[in-house]
């Protein structure tokens, strides 16, 4: 049986980052990924903003790592030549009722140490013309950033530190002993290997709760339901009329059909919402549904009136690894170590969705300084 001293499942933007941090710490790191290549999940089916942290509970993980994240991603990005534009967010109160939603936000904000800033609607509309809105409050170090270059910038730090990723290879079962976590490896065309390893981070994603719950002597009281919300993006026919991204003042756990921007200036908006009723990832159908597109004029003729008939076109759909349902509050993240569920050695990584790309480093920085 192979020993290992560090396995990382899932070489998504967290895994590779959480690897990464461990590798620097003078760990030894190989990150085992069941796909054919890096970040063809999650991370790469996301609207790739890098957010400010403007939505979290101050004193959360969310709120503290999205902070920390944010200034560890645009520091690694200029390092590393990532293309990243620090372009700032109007989010936008489009009546009257909205307007505490919106002063509760620029509250939390300061709370989180977040600059921010309320303005008026002619002070909004001196910055974005096309915007319609009674007010806006103004993010500036929001951004957008080239998700894929990111993590292969955060590979190269992980291999020069003496990591691997080893692709192709699923994690299909484990068991706690007490010599460490046993894996059962499974690549194509090979019979399955065991690998020993002392410290084990769960970064599946959407499987991690089916990965958790796949090893041996892991609590199953300590292993949430996932739930699978669909959002289905579409992209804007013509030149986009906003130089910053827009979202609408927010309506509990959702942020709303939001206007983003790639680096190349092309608008795309959403994600809409839609509840999966599928019981595996494997499951899922990511084809965007034509027919959505009624919800997705109504929503940005909120705030953007004169968007013309026919001009969003279906592109891409994402989903995110919820650990709560319909109708729930959203919870925080969930970074479980031996303290939790009383595995040694053991550290899963449960609900990180959005702001799991801009919290990544700051995730990879809190668990290498985790006792496991």
């Amino acid at each position: 049986m192979e020993q290992l001293d560090v396995v990382v499942i899932g070489a998504g933007v967290v895994g590779l980052a959480v690897g990464r941090a461990l590798a620097l710490a003078g760990r030894e790191v190989m990150v085992l990924e069941k796909e054919q290549s890096i970040g063809t999940g999650v991370s790469s089916r996301n609207s790739e903003v890098v957010h400010a942290g403007l939505y979290y509970a101050p004193g959360s993980l969310k709120a503290r790592l999205c902070v920390r994240g944010k200034e560890l991603l645009y520091q690694l990005c200029g390092q590393r030549g990532v293309s990243v534009n620090a372009c700032g967010k109007l989010v936008v109160a489009t009546d009257e009722a909205q307007l505490p939603a919106l002063h509760a936000l620029a509250a939390q904000s300061a709370a989180n140490g977040v600059p921010v800033s309320l303005l008026t609607a002619s002070e909004a509309r001196a910055l974005e013309p096309a915007l319609q809105c009674v007010a806006a409050l103004h993010s500036p170090t929001t951004g957008i950033v080239d998700s894929h270059g990111l993590m292969l910038a955060l590979q190269g730090d992980l291999e020069r530190a003496g990591g691997m990723v080893a692709l192709e290879s699923a994690v299909v079962a484990g068991q706690a002993t007490p010599e460490g976590l046993v894996l059962t490896v499974q690549s194509p065309g090979l019979p399955a290997l065991q690998v020993q390893a002392r410290t084990v981070v769960n970064a599946a994603a959407l499987h991690a709760c089916s990965v958790a719950r796949g090893i041996q002597g892991v609590p199953a009281e300590h292993v949430p339901q996932e739930h699978f919300a669909k959002g289905s993006y579409y992209t804007l026919a013509g030149k986009a009329p906003f130089g910053r991204l827009v979202y609408p003042a927010p309506q509990g756990a959702w942020l709303g059909v939001h206007l983003t921007l790639d680096l190349g200036g092309q608008a795309k908006f959403g994600p809409d919402l839609e509840w999966l009723n599928v019981a595996t990832p494997d499951a899922i159908d990511y084809t965007v549904d034509p027919q959505r597109a009624d919800g997705f004029y109504e929503a940005v003729r909120r705030y953007w009136p004169v968007l013309p008939d026919g001009a969003l076109q279906p592109s891409y759909s994402g989903v995110r690894p919820k650990i709560y349902g319909p109708g729930e509050a959203a919870p925080d993240f969930r970074i479980d170590g031996p303290a939790v569920h009383g595995v040694p050695g053991l550290v899963n990584l449960f609900g990180i969705e959005s702001p799991g790309l801009t919290s990544a480093m700051a995730i990879g920085e809190y668990v290498s300084q985790m006792d496991v």
